[in-house]
Formats: C-alpha cells, structure tokens, sequence
C-alpha cells in the first residue's frame, strides 16, 4: 500500500510539472530601457562644454515588452495610457502596446525561434518598411546604425573603420526576474574622427544572458551572443528584464505586419543618408534657423 502511495504521488507530480511547463510556453517580459544622452556623448569622447550640457535632453526611460510563444516573439516599445474606467489594475492606467514610441531606433523586432529569423519593422520618409535581419554581435556608430565596413574619407567626415571586437566570457552571474543570468564582456574598440581629431574609443558593455528560456533574444539584436539577452549596461545607456508575466499570447501579437514594405540594407542605408543629409542641409547648411 505504501507503494502504491508513493507511486500515485509521483504520477501527481509529474503531471503538475507538465502542466507548469505547459503554462510557460508564453508569456511577456517587461523590459526597462534608461538612456543618458551626456553619459552616452562623453563615452564616446565627445567633451561638452557648459552651454551643450544644458542644451542636451535629461537622462530618460522608457518601457519595452517582449511577448513570446513556443515558436515566435515580438519586442517594441509600450506606453502607459490612462484608464477612464479605471479597469487596468494599476491606478487608473493601462498598458498597450506602442508602434515606434519607445526609443531604440523606434522599431518593432518580430522572431521565429526554429529558423532563428529576426525582422525588424521601422518608419522611414513616411513609408512603413520591414527588413530581414538575424541576431548578431556588431558595433553600433554613434548617431547611426551597425556597420562593420571601412568607409572611405569625403574630406567633410571621417566614417569610422571597423572596429576590433574582443568578446570576454566571464565566470559572473546574477539571478534576473528568476533566471540565473552568465555574464559577457564586449569591448568594441574604433577610431573617430572628432572636431578634427582622431581619437581612439574603447566601448564596454556587459551582456547578460539566460540559456533558461529555452529560445535566443536580445533587446538589441545588434549585442547577442547566445541565449536570451535580459540584461544590456553600457555608458550611459541600459537596458534590463524587470519581470516576466506567463500568460497566453495570440499569434497575431508576434507576427510582423503585412502591410509593410521590403527593404534591403543596402538600400536601406542609402536612404538613411539621403534622411541626414536632409538633416544636415536644414540643420547646419548656414540658414541660421531650425527647421521642423
């Protein structure tokens, strides 16, 4: 009798496991991103003087969720808006999810876990483009996006070469929203041409990650390398997992949007610079005024 006890204890338990597992098949993370634009300035050896730094946005945060599934996920940034029913649990506010609201470029990321494909969904003159990226380790340019390729001098700006990047596997861990996280050190090191100057920058950020999940992420796909990413601390800029929700997730909530058009990074790129240039014309092309 006594082992048929132990036996049916065993089976109940093996059977409150699965079903547990099977709950946190899906779910959000809520993640918190907090940027210091003078902390991310003077971490690029650029010297503000008095006059920049009262010029320059206070340090910000700003929320961002992943919502995931068993096969696929979504990462974009959320805004807090007031319930007038009062019915969001939170005094008064709701939780919803927001289209290019967040910072980090304003862009939506959608995954597909067996194939690993990432797609970036972004703004750009007005047109709502998609493009096929993947989770990588890459460094990004102050004011602008990844690149690993030499670019040659026009005699106006110097475009920084590519960057030697050491990666350090540490033997540090922490716990973050229940996960034991391992720690890694990336260290990008480039030279820039600023106010005339060629000057050396030695970037360090701290990546950390979690094989717990059971699926690859990162907040920013452009610092990934291996595991879920739920922590990123660089100068002036972090990012970090603050909790874990599981609960159903539609399919729909981790699909990119159809309407979207593709582009590819090349083409891409020639149209960010054709965007700064219109900048640049507007904003130092001697008018002597602001633009809007």
């Amino acid at each position: 009798m006594k082992k048929i006890i132990l036996a049916f204890f065993a089976i109940a338990l093996l059977n409150v496991d699965a079903n547990a597992q099977k709950k946190k098949t899906s779910g959000a993370i809520e993640f918190e991103t907090t940027i210091d634009p003078s902390a991310v300035m003077t971490g690029n050896g650029i010297q503000l003087s008095p006059e920049m730094m009262a010029r320059i946005p206070s340090k910000s945060t700003s929320p961002f969720e992943l919502l995931f599934t068993p096969t696929q996920a979504s990462y974009m940034g959320v805004q807090e808006t007031e319930d007038s029913n009062g019915g969001g649990g939170g005094g008064g506010f709701a939780r919803m999810m927001s289209r290019f609201g967040g910072g980090a470029g304003s862009r939506e990321y959608y995954y597909t876990f067996p194939d690993k494909k990432l797609t970036e969904v972004f703004d750009l003159s007005d047109t709502t483009y998609y493009m096929q990226s993947k989770l990588n380790l890459s460094p990004m340019l102050f004011g602008g996006r990844t690149s690993g390729r030499n670019q040659k001098d026009t005699g106006a700006v110097k475009t920084p070469v590519a960057p030697k990047i050491e990666v350090i596997k540490t033997d540090s861990t922490k716990e973050i929203i229940g996960f034991k996280c391992k720690q890694v050190l990336v260290k990008f090191t480039r030279k820039m041409d600023i106010l005339g100057r060629e000057r050396e920058i030695v970037e360090e950020t701290q990546i950390w990650y979690t094989d717990d999940l059971g699926f690859d992420f990162s907040p920013n796909p452009s610092m990934w390398t291996q595991g879920a990413v739920l922590a990123i601390i660089g100068k002036g800029s972090t990012t970090i997992a603050k909790s874990i929700d599981y609960r159903h997730v539609a399919s729909s909530d981790v699909t990119a949007p159809k309407r979207a058009t593709l582009i590819t990074q090349q083409d891409y790129e020639t149209k960010q610079k054709a965007v700064m240039a219109g900048y640049r014309n507007r904003f130092g092309g001697g008018q002597g005024r602001r633009g809007n």
